[in-house]
């Protein structure tokens, strides 16, 4: 059997990075998108000494023909496509009084037009293929519970919640599953700066903006991008393959459905 091969957005640090590792550990050869060359070409060079077949794209996601060509440049060079992880988002804290709409058109194109994007891009590469797959998109436990200071970033995870559903109804009957998975309080760089902004807003400390979010973890422990990339591990092999249209909530225990 051929090597099967993942796409993941937003690869190249935090949460995307650990899901890259993971996914490589599972035997998959790895496509890197992101906007930093420089990240990307660290990111494919530490896969590559674990002996891992991985390319890296600079592409930036809110662009519907940077998406294409990032699928298409995979497929022609790793010779296929299996899995697609809508991975790449943004994450700045908006009091509801100062959302502009240039943050508006930036956060929802990135975060919303990635996911639609890279959910079009992949089902066109599949189609071409000839065989079905699985798409796995980003979205957030403040995408199942609205977050204090987070509107614009609550929105769009709320809305990738919706778009997962209707895809998986959409594109089942093709062999394709799609699914989300909702991280909690990861250290990961932007949630860090999430907290130091929450916290500078109320003249607080970092740790005070990150115990707003950190509080209620069931598990008393933040997240490490490891916990999340195993659940994106599961959820891009064969155990999940009767599962589609369901949001996987990575939390720790802060919510419960």
């Amino acid at each position: 059997m051929s090597q099967k091969v993942a796409l993941v957005t937003g690869g190249s640090q935090g949460i995307g990075k650990a899901i890259a590792e993971r996914l490589v550990h599972d035997g998959f050869a790895v496509s890197i998108v992101a906007l930093e060359q420089d990240k990307i070409d660290d990111t494919v060079k530490e896969l590559e000494a674990k002996g891992a077949k991985a390319l890296g794209i600079a592409a930036d996601v809110s662009d519907r023909d940077a998406v294409f060509n990032a699928v298409n440049e995979t497929v022609d060079k790793l010779g296929d496509l299996n899995v697609m992880v809508n991975n790449a988002g943004l994450g700045p804290t908006t009091p509801i009084d100062t959302i502009t709409p240039d943050q508006f058109k930036t956060v929802y194109g990135v975060n919303v037009g990635g996911v639609l994007w890279g959910i079009q891009a992949a089902h066109q590469a599949f189609k071409k293929l000839g065989h079905g797959g699985k798409i796995i998109n980003a979205t957030s436990q403040a995408g199942v519970v609205g977050n204090p200071n987070l509107a614009l970033y609550s929105g769009t995870k709320f809305a990738i919640r919706g778009i997962t559903q209707v895809a998986a109804r959409d594109l089942a009957d093709e062999g394709i599953t799609v699914n989300a998975y909702a991280p909690g309080i990861v250290k990961t760089p932007m949630m860090f700066d999430i907290a130091h902004q929450v916290g500078k807003n109320a003249g607080k400390s970092d740790e005070w903006g990150m115990q707003t979010f950190a509080k209620n973890i069931a598990l008393k422990r933040l997240s490490e991008p490891e916990d999340v990339a195993n659940a994106v591990g599961f959820l891009a092999g064969p155990d999940s393959n009767y599962i589609t249209g369901q949001t996987i909530i990575v939390d720790g225990g802060m919510q419960f459905h």
